[in-house]
């Protein structure tokens, strides 16, 4: 996989309360990724991007929410997040790779 379609998949980590425990607890990282991303490119580009092994990779598409802006309503835009399991052993440590 080249280097562009890796950054495509993978937009941003995904950081919450719920992502932070998931790290804590399960070795699982969570990222924003792209809505036709599929299981196999995301482990393939988490594995290129990192250097790790992934174990497994489960996905959500996470639906816009709807808001008002003034007299109209609005929606956000659906969205994609993955959360990825690193296998035993394996660590991303995504505070030094974005400094």
């Amino acid at each position: 996989m080249n280097e562009e379609r890796i950054f495509q998949i993978l937009r941003a980590p995904h950081i919450s309360e719920k992502a932070a425990m998931a790290g804590d607890s399960a070795n699982q990282h969570v990222f924003k990724v792209a809505t036709d991303a599929k299981k196999e490119e995301i482990k393939q580009a988490v594995e290129q991007l990192f250097n790790v092994k992934v174990a497994r990779v489960r996905t959500m598409n996470v639906k816009g929410k709807s808001k008002r802006h003034g007299v109209r309503m609005g929606k956000r835009s659906d969205w994609k997040k993955a959360y990825v399991s690193l296998e035993q052993g394996h660590e991303i440590d995504l505070a030094a790779v974005s400094g």
